[in-house]
């Protein structure tokens, strides 16, 4: 089991994700197309040459999406009992294709459940950084955490 149970989180914690991906042509249209978002920027490369971007643009779902995967093995594998939410979600800097992407994480804040005192809320926020160090997308994740077994 890769993630940590509650009790093992502090505030202010920090990852650096190791895993790193680049983002391909195939990964955007095939997520644009299970999605069904018919949006021209991600799936039509002329009516992209033709935006203020000049070439396609990732799916912003997307992005998210391999944020969020990209934390799970070092977070939460084995240990989430369930994602409560997300929240502040913004992507600050758009990403293209060919964009290679890393995730970090930090533990911003714990809170005991009452509803189920096997248990704890951690917020995680995350953040998605391209190969030029810019954030690309951030949000604030609520996970219910199993505590370590007694």
């Amino acid at each position: 089991m890769a993630g940590r149970y509650f009790d093992q989180w502090a505030v202010g914690d920090r990852i650096v994700h190791e895993i790193r991906r680049t983002v391909t042509e195939t990964d955007n249209l095939l997520f644009s197309t299970m999605t069904h978002n018919p949006q021209p920027l991600h799936i039509d490369a002329e009516a992209a040459k033709a935006s203020e971007f000049g070439r396609i643009l990732v799916n912003g779902t997307f992005t998210f999406a391999l944020m969020v995967g990209l934390s799970v093995g070092d977070t939460t594998l084995g240990t989430l009992v369930a994602n409560l939410g997300y929240d502040r979600l913004v992507m600050p800097k758009p990403v293209f294709l060919g964009d290679t992407l890393r995730a970090e994480t930090e533990v911003a804040e714990l809170k005991e459940s009452r509803s189920r005192p096997e248990a704890g809320i951690v917020t995680f926020t995350h953040r998605m950084l391209n190969q030029r160090d810019e954030i690309v997308c951030q949000c604030l994740r609520m996970a219910l955490i199993k505590k370590a077994p007694q």
